[in-house]
């Protein structure tokens, strides 16, 4: 009775740490760079998903969830809002990379 009783211990143990995986969103500058890796991210395209788990295993996380384009009026007090952060007519774009451990 009591090798039953552990063993349920230790699977919910198990259980829980799994739910409790940590997920954390990095906003980034969407900086052209003349390889259209900042459209791959910004459009949330396949060619992006190599980029995006880069960046979060340089960060230490193992896995990118998701990525897409962000209105810096998404922001809060982060970024300059919209027009504050364009000059000669080019605007800043930013990206969400969203990582889990």
């Amino acid at each position: 009775m009591r090798s039953i009783l552990a063993l349920v211990a230790c699977a919910s143990i198990l259980s829980a740490s799994g739910a409790f995986a940590e997920t954390r969103v990095f906003i980034i500058a969407n900086q052209a760079d003349g390889y259209g890796v900042d459209q791959c991210l910004a459009k949330g395209e396949k060619c992006g998903a190599q980029v995006a788990r880069t960046y979060c295993q340089s960060r230490d996380f193992a896995q990118a969830s998701s990525y897409r384009r962000v209105d810096p009026d998404e922001i809060t007090g982060s970024v300059p809002k919209t027009g504050a952060n364009c000059s000669h007519g080019h605007c800043d774009e930013y990206v969400a990379i969203t990582c889990q451990r």
